[in-house]
């Protein structure tokens, strides 16, 4: 199982963002797999939509760190772990903004990143970046067409209802495709990951976790076979899992490690990203439970 964990990016932490380079580092060193940033970009007083179901936005959200930033310096500090987004709010960008910055990274990373994308749902954040909610979906579409010409074309060209990229030079390309990956929950979205991304990102919460079977296992199956119909080999896609811990306890390493043995028992995943978010407002804490998570499930440390 591969075991990731989140960047130092929102809540207490954000303050210490000195400190990224460094925990990057040692994260590396400690055996993870991957890191990984969220894009969040405002917390509303007065939300339309709450966070996961709730009233309001979570505290940790007051205070976000920018992503690409973050996945830049990660980048620089590392030589070995994947850097990815679970997920960028893909409509939210002009896509050649998007595909400069996604390409910068990618090189800069030697090759090692992940694009993972959602079609947001705060209807605060939309009106923030003027762009109508009611057309991510067919924008975030659009998205992933200019960005496959920014990356396999030279000249690269696109002409569509929402996005315009005049025909240009492309020279500089990622080091290889980045793979894309989407957060999909709803069936037209179900849809898109089986038509058009390399994989699937879902997210169990702990310590209401659902049942791995009903959160993972049955839609991942939904997927495949949507995939299958579409003309595609299921078996080229690929799932990264999001556990967020949410309460602090005395006992959440050993939750965490326990779920992680639940779902590689009981699903076909094999990669794990675990958000540190929630748990840490301080960088060594989240050194520690890092730390403490790898022990738990790999063992000690040769």
């Amino acid at each position: 199982m591969k075991i990731g964990f989140s960047l130092p990016q929102a809540g207490g932490v954000a303050w210490q963002a000195p400190r990224v380079a460094g925990y990057a580092r040692e994260v590396e060193r400690l055996g993870a797999d991957s890191l990984w940033v969220i894009d969040r970009l405002l917390s509303p007083v007065d939300p339309a939509i709450g966070h996961n179901g709730g009233e309001r936005f979570p505290d940790e959200f007051r205070a976000v760190l920018d992503p690409f930033v973050l996945l830049g310096v990660a980048a620089a500090a590392t030589e070995r772990v994947l850097i990815g987004s679970n997920v960028l709010n893909a409509p939210w960008y002009p896509p050649a903004v998007l595909g400069r910055a996604l390409t910068t990274l990618d090189v800069l990373s030697g090759g090692r990143l992940v694009a993972g994308f959602g079609v947001g749902w705060s209807p605060e954040e939309f009106e923030a970046v003027n762009v109508p909610m009611a057309e991510r979906g067919s924008r975030l579409d659009e998205t992933l067409d200019v960005l496959d010409r920014l990356w396999t074309a030279d000249p690269a060209e696109y002409r569509g209802e929402h996005w315009t990229l005049p025909a240009t030079r492309a020279a500089l390309k990622p080091v290889r495709r980045p793979p894309v990956y989407l957060a999909a929950f709803a069936p037209a979205s179900m849809r898109r990951v089986a038509r058009r991304a390399d994989g699937w990102l879902p997210a169990l919460v702990l310590p209401r976790a659902a049942d791995v079977r009903t959160a993972v296992t049955e839609p991942w199956a939904v997927i495949r076979r949507m995939a299958a119909e579409a003309g595609r080999d299921p078996d080229g896609l690929d799932v990264v899992l999001r556990i967020y811990p949410t309460v602090r306890s005395g006992t959440v390493v050993d939750e965490v490690a326990g779920l992680i043995g639940r779902v590689e028992a009981e699903s076909e995943v094999r990669h794990v990203l675990v958000d540190l978010m929630y748990l840490a407002d301080d960088v060594d804490r989240m050194l520690d439970l890092a730390a403490g998570v790898l022990s738990r499930v790999r063992g000690p440390r040769g």
